[in-house]
């Protein structure tokens, strides 16, 4: 059980007025909507056909058990909510959205769902999952740390369910020990990264650590790099950004320091301008190993991680369970398996280097840069 205190999961209390319309940015079941609706307006569409009623009336008015029907059935509304747009978060949501439709398929319910997405920003965020506590969804699916800890705070009065997907760190976000919330961690394995980094070249002499100091999920990867580093006597060199144009400058400054390779966690600030920085870190000869497969398939050199349709499915499954059978019995988080090892192979060609070295390390995963 968990304990009935609740922690304080943002430094600041939220006091900016909720005066503009939200922009839902999917909807259930067989389309994406491509309209900017006000989330109190959107009506979703269901995502199976319609549940019998377990009960039927006879025609004397009596009431009679339906044959073919489970009286438990519940139909469901959830709000999924991504921290902001980019190809991890994209996955995960799809890969939720997909469960939820099989759960009601393969439960002869209705589960509707919206997606949005609160564009990294605290306030936005903040007025999607109130409205959604307003709705009365059954629960909230906020998809990264700082969508996780708004929704929490959002819930606390309803005790909505708040089950979270890809929280690296749930401890360090404060997300811990709520009655009303748990959810799937893709915590990093830094160190086997780091090892892959030195396998990959075992001269390697000076690293950069490119991250956001508002990822709260960094914090703990980055710390745990540079003692890894000290440890192996490794100069490093940290550069932070907040902005897709900061992040470029950092990279940069990175190159002109002559880093051999760079390093970044799971950190959904670098990862939204992957695309803008691979092919200078690239032509430089300098291999960025990064958290998640995302920033492989948009550029980066390589990585070990979950794979996010797994992380985002169970993700799915965490929800309905929450819905239908309550949260007593159920864990603060869930640790998803990793050992998944991704390869860029277009940014290994431009960077020569042969990725073989990794095949006795894990699962080795081979692709190419895509710009979604």
């Amino acid at each position: 059980m968990k304990n009935k205190m609740m922690k304080k999961v943002l430094a600041t209390v939220l006091t900016a007025s909720m005066t503009f319309a939200l922009a839902a940015c999917g909807s259930s079941t067989t389309a994406e909507s491509e309209s900017s609706e006000a989330a109190s307006e959107v009506e979703p569409e269901v995502a199976t056909e319609e549940a019998v009623d377990p009960e039927a009336v006879d025609a004397e008015g009596t009431e009679t058990e339906a044959a073919d029907t489970d009286s438990e059935a519940k139909d469901l509304k959830i709000a999924v909510v991504k921290q902001l747009d980019h190809a991890s978060l994209d996955e995960i949501a799809n890969a939720i959205t997909a469960e939820l439709d099989a759960i009601a398929a393969d439960n002869g319910i209705t589960i509707e769902y919206e997606v949005y997405s609160g564009q990294n920003d605290q306030t936005t965020i903040k007025q999607i999952t109130d409205q959604a506590v307003a709705d009365g969804v059954d629960a909230i699916v906020p998809i990264a740390t700082l969508a996780a800890q708004v929704a929490t705070v959002s819930a606390e009065e309803t005790q909505t369910p708040v089950v979270y997907a890809a929280i690296s760190d749930p401890v360090s976000a404060e997300l811990t020990g709520i009655d009303y919330v748990t959810g799937t961690s893709d915590a990093l394995n830094t160190e086997f990264i780091l090892d892959m980094m030195i396998a990959q070249n075992p001269d390697v002499d000076k690293v950069g650590i490119l991250y956001s100091l508002s990822e709260t999920n960094s914090q703990t990867p980055v710390a745990d790099a540079k003692a890894y580093l000290d440890e192996k006597g490794i100069a490093y060199s940290e550069q932070t950004a907040a902005t897709n144009d900061e992040v470029v400058a950092a990279a940069s400054a990175l190159i002109a320091e002559g880093v051999d390779a760079i390093f970044t966690p799971t950190d959904n600030v670098i990862m939204a301008a992957e695309l803008a920085i691979y092919e200078d870190l690239a032509n430089a000869g300098i291999p960025h190993y990064t958290g998640a497969d995302s920033f492989v398939r948009n550029g980066a050199y390589a990585t070990c991680g979950v794979n996010y349709t797994d992380l985002g499915t169970k993700t799915a499954d965490l929800a309905y369970e929450a819905c239908t059978s309550g949260m007593d019995s159920m864990d603060d988080y869930y640790l998803m398996d990793g050992g998944i090892i991704t390869v860029n192979t277009e940014t290994a060609a431009t960077l020569g280097l042969d990725y073989s070295v990794f095949a006795d390390m894990g699962e080795l995963v081979e692709v190419v840069t895509s710009e979604e």
